[in-house]
Parts: C-alpha cells; sequence; structure tokens
C-alpha cells in the first residue's frame, strides 16, 4: 500500500490530512512538496477544477476533476497538463483538497462530507 492510499483510507474515515504530494502534473496548482489539506468530501458537490485524492483504475491521484457525469454518478480525473486518468464512481473520489500551503482553495470548504475527525499531518494521528 503506497502513502495516498493510505492517506486515502484514514480520509475515508473521516480525517482530514495535511502531506506534501511528489511530481509535477499539478503545477502550478501544486508543486513538488507542497503542504496540502485534504477533507472527506461529498462527490455529488464536485465541479470541474476541483482538486480531489481519487482512485482511477486501481491507483489514487491528486489531481483535478476534469467533468461531472451526475447521473451516472461519476467524475472524470485528469493531471493539470492535459492528461485524463479516466471516469471513476463516486464511491473512490475520497477526499477535497482545501488548502495548497495554507492557501485556501476557492469552494472547496463547501463539500467537505461532514465535520472531519481532526487534522494531522501523514504519518501522524490526529
Amino acid at each position: 500500500m503506497g502513502m495516498l492510499d493510505a492517506l486515502a483510507d484514514r480520509i475515508s474515515r473521516g480525517e482530514t490530512v495535511e502531506f506534501r504530494p511528489t511530481g509535477d502534473s499539478m503545477v502550478p496548482l501544486i508543486h513538488s512538496r507542497r503542504r496540502v489539506r485534504v477533507a472527506p468530501v461529498d462527490p455529488a458537490l464536485l465541479e470541474p477544477g476541483d482538486i480531489v485524492l481519487a482512485r482511477v483504475s486501481g491507483t489514487v491521484y491528486l489531481h483535478l476533476v476534469s467533468a461531472v457525469d451526475a447521473p451516472r454518478r461519476r467524475v472524470q480525473i485528469s493531471n493539470n497538463r492535459g492528461r485524463v486518468n479516466g471516469w471513476t464512481g463516486h464511491d473512490r473520489v475520497f477526499g477535497i483538497c482545501l488548502a495548497v500551503e495554507g492557501v485556501s482553495r476557492p469552494g472547496a470548504a463547501a463539500k467537505v462530507r461532514r465535520a472531519a475527525a481532526g487534522t494531522a499531518r501523514a504519518g501522524e494521528t490526529a
């Protein structure tokens, strides 16, 4: 189980987590090793442009919602460089990015699924 898989599990249990993802696929929205805060999400509220932690075809990504198919209860996930990862069901969308380096993402807080059990950094308990 990788780090993002473990974080997805914690978020699905209601935790809000902070961690530092690596990679350049989300630049300039998220630069590698920048601290992000991710909370449980109500997938029915998602819109294109939201950054979510979601499983697509067995892999967990912190990527953009690029399209929404509300009748089929699914979202399309893409990086910020034009690569589409694919469609995934609401049950595989775990969390929404609330902030990057302490800067809040507009509208994200209104999409949190429920009050989080607490904020914890990856590897720490709440």
